[in-house]
């Protein structure tokens, strides 16, 4: 629950709750009114920390430096999480030698980043008969990166989807212990 919609002192609107004090020690279920003065002897605030529970829990503690805790908490989490784009490569089933090695190499380039790829075959006209072609160029595709030592996952394989073929491929997921060895 966000700290704005957290209720303080006289905005809880339950009738009794279930005070914890600021050590932490259960002072069990109380009317608002017994609990803000409570709170308001030892100079603190009472917050609702619970306020679905039945009664609501309130928590007997200081709201500016509580309200500080959770934003830098969720600071942090942010700061820790990654954010995989999707990159598209786009081919068509009678692609040359050549160009099938180079669209691989932006594969491996686009997976080293970190990103997921979607790789699709593009059938027009009389192509749509002979989608098997498509497999075959994707299962290309999975060989050279094996071959050029990228690491990948596989997430969805080959799959038909209108005039297309696709098939998605994420980064392997590399240890934290090998990505401080290599940063050392």
């Amino acid at each position: 629950m966000a700290t704005k919609d957290l209720r303080i002192n006289r905005q809880i609107r339950a009738r009794e709750v279930f005070v914890i004090d600021a050590e932490g020690n259960q002072k069990g279920i109380m009317s608002v009114f017994d609990a803000v003065m409570l709170a308001e002897s030892v100079g603190l605030d009472l917050v609702e920390v619970s306020p679905n529970a039945n009664p609501p829990v309130c928590k007997v503690l200081d709201f500016g430096k509580y309200r500080y805790e959770q934003e830098k908490r969720l600071r942090d989490a942010k700061k820790n999480q990654s954010v995989v784009k999707m990159k598209e490569i786009r081919m068509q089933p009678k692609i040359e030698r050549h160009d099938l090695e180079t669209k691989s190499k932006f594969i491996g380039e686009f997976l080293a980043e970190g990103n997921k790829v979607k790789v699709s075959i593009r059938f027009r006209g009389r192509e749509l008969a002979h989608t098997e072609l498509g497999k075959v160029v994707l299962d290309k595709i999975l060989a050279q990166l094996t071959e050029n030592g990228v690491g990948f996952n596989l997430d969805r394989d080959a799959l038909m989807e209108g005039k297309m073929m696709s098939m998605i491929v994420s980064p392997a997921k590399v240890s934290a212990a090998s990505v401080k060895k290599d940063n050392q």
